[in-house]
């Protein structure tokens, strides 16, 4: 299927939640700033947590639309970043929710407070409040904090879709399931969820969704929040899609931690070789092993993530 995704004249994606800070490092990206703000440092910086959030203004034709990509771990850590960049929340639109992990939706309620539109849209999964859980190899459940309740979530409008989704004046696309094709990329055994009365394995967690952007002259920016369907999966399906081949820019969670992850890094690299994207910039549950090979092996792409980095695509 392929559909229209808008070219859009410039994107800004500001990094609210990550795993790490980083404001002393250069950059000699010229798509890339990190986060300075004389009034700030040392009395208010930015906090890391272990969770993902973006903030993105996509523009085209003299308008703009303000999208939040999933809302951290902590009740309060994407609004306080937020508050601290300078950033008013009250501009976004669009909540996009990549997958139902505490880590993606715990600043979400206070979040919604925080915007308080009525024309807000939380687009969202039909699975994503269900409850989740993770097995240890005794079968033994540790059960992840809940989604929200939808009352919650006033006066946001919740729309679910398994389909893949326009938005914003078709300038942004949000997957949809994401088919698994590639053989490598397997899911996670050890992830439960609870329907229908019982836990039930949910190995391929069908709920996670990416979001793309496609930047004239450029090509494709694609967001992931951790990838458990895989990043090349991921990418693939955003190609597919899109019917656009060229890929600009890949941020977000690559999921390549952990002792089975790990045996994915290099087969990883293989493809994004072929995939050959001008910015890759993996954070979050990406890895240590995998970040520091593909730093390694693409030393003018990588770029390290941290709460705080402004990235500007586009011309104008």
């Amino acid at each position: 299927m392929v559909a229209e995704l808008a070219e859009t004249s410039k994107l800004e994606i500001v990094s609210l939640v990550d795993n790490t800070v980083d404001f002393l490092s250069s950059n000699s990206r010229k798509e890339v700033r990190t986060f300075q703000h004389s009034s700030h440092w040392h009395t208010g910086l930015p906090c890391a947590e272990n969770g993902f959030s973006m903030y993105i203004k996509v523009y085209s034709s003299g308008e703009s639309h303000s999208i939040l990509f999933d809302a951290g771990t902590s009740p309060d850590g994407v609004c306080k970043n937020a508050k601290l960049m300078d950033i008013d929340l009250k501009s976004v639109g669009f909540v996009v929710l990549s997958h139902g992990h505490y880590d993606h939706f715990g600043g979400l309620v206070n979040a919604v407070k925080t915007i308080n539109r009525p024309d807000l849209q939380i687009i969202s999964h039909e699975d994503m409040d269900k409850p989740r859980a993770v097995a240890n190899t005794k079968g033994d459940l540790r059960e992840y904090p809940t989604f929200p309740k939808s009352k919650e979530l006033t006066p946001a409008n919740i729309i679910n879709t398994k389909k893949p989704l326009l938005i914003a004046s078709n300038l942004a696309y949000v997957t949809g399931e994401i088919p698994r094709t590639v053989s490598f990329e397997n899911g996670l055994i050890s992830n439960r969820i609870y329907k229908n009365a019982s836990w039930h394995p949910d190995p391929l967690i069908l709920n996670e969704r990416a979001l793309v952007f496609n930047v004239k002259d450029e090509g494709l920016v694609i967001i992931s929040g951790c990838a458990h369907s895989g990043i090349i999966n991921t990418v693939r399906y955003a190609q597919l899609i899109t019917g656009i081949p060229k890929v600009y820019a890949i941020l977000g969670g690559f999921h390549l931690s952990g002792k089975e992850y790990e045996k994915r890094i290099n087969r990883t690299v293989k493809e994004l070789r072929q995939i050959s994207p001008e910015l890759i910039i993996p954070s979050h549950c990406t890895g240590w092993r995998a970040m520091t090979t593909i730093a390694k092996k693409f030393p003018n792409t990588f770029i390290w993530n941290s709460i705080g980095n402004h990235y500007l695509l586009g011309s104008s």
